[in-house]
């Protein structure tokens, strides 16, 4: 079986590419394996730039197949904000729930009809040697008032998904998988990992 390093340490991450993953019989495994490794900065502009820039660096340091993802989510009314920086928003050593606070914030006084977004993941696959390719995925939907749901990570909680009439956070993972932006840019990578 072949291994695959998910150029990640977030277990919430790992979980969905290794569900994902094991259909097409590729072994998943995150930086955990590697401890002596730091992935590297995430300071690019785009999605696409980040997941290029920590799969080449991870496969070149690993000598093995690389996936890393950037993914987030884009808020209409914040002129696509927290983007980029999802993950950082309300600063480099919060989390999740301080991420989600100061995200309901900054929409307090935004009406509904105006709370749309739409979490984004841009994926890169590489040899030590060689970028195989880049893939991205979207889902749209919109930023609740509070938080519904113990499910998933992230922004997960306040973001809701109109076919399922819930947020990402009141679905079991493999509810979410069917839909979610990392899914469907993990359909389009089945096509990178075959090259494997």
């Amino acid at each position: 079986m072949k291994t695959l390093v998910i150029a990640t340490f977030n277990k919430h991450k790992l979980r969905e590419f290794q569900a994902l993953c094991r259909r097409l019989k590729i072994k998943a495994v995150s930086l955990e394996a590697f401890p002596h490794l730091k992935s590297p900065r995430e300071d690019g502009k785009t999605f696409q730039e980040n997941a290029i820039k920590k799969a080449r660096f991870i496969a070149r340091k690993t000598g093995l197949p690389a996936l890393a993802d950037d993914s987030g989510i884009c808020v209409d009314a914040l002129k696509g904000a927290p983007g980029v920086r999802s993950a950082r928003y309300s600063g480099k050593k919060r989390g999740d729930h301080e991420n989600n606070l100061k995200l309901l914030r900054e929409l307090s006084q935004v009406p509904d009809r105006r709370r749309t977004a739409h979490y984004y993941c841009s994926i890169a696959v590489a040899l030590p040697h060689k970028l195989i390719g880049v893939v991205n995925g979207k889902v749209n939907g919109r930023i609740l008032r509070e938080f519904r749901g113990n499910h998933g990570f992230g922004y997960d909680p306040l973001f809701y998904y109109v076919p399922y009439q819930k947020t990402f956070a009141e679905v079991p993972l493999s509810i979410k998988n069917r839909a979610s932006h990392r899914a469907r840019a993990l359909k389009k990578a089945v096509k990178l990992l075959k090259q494997l």
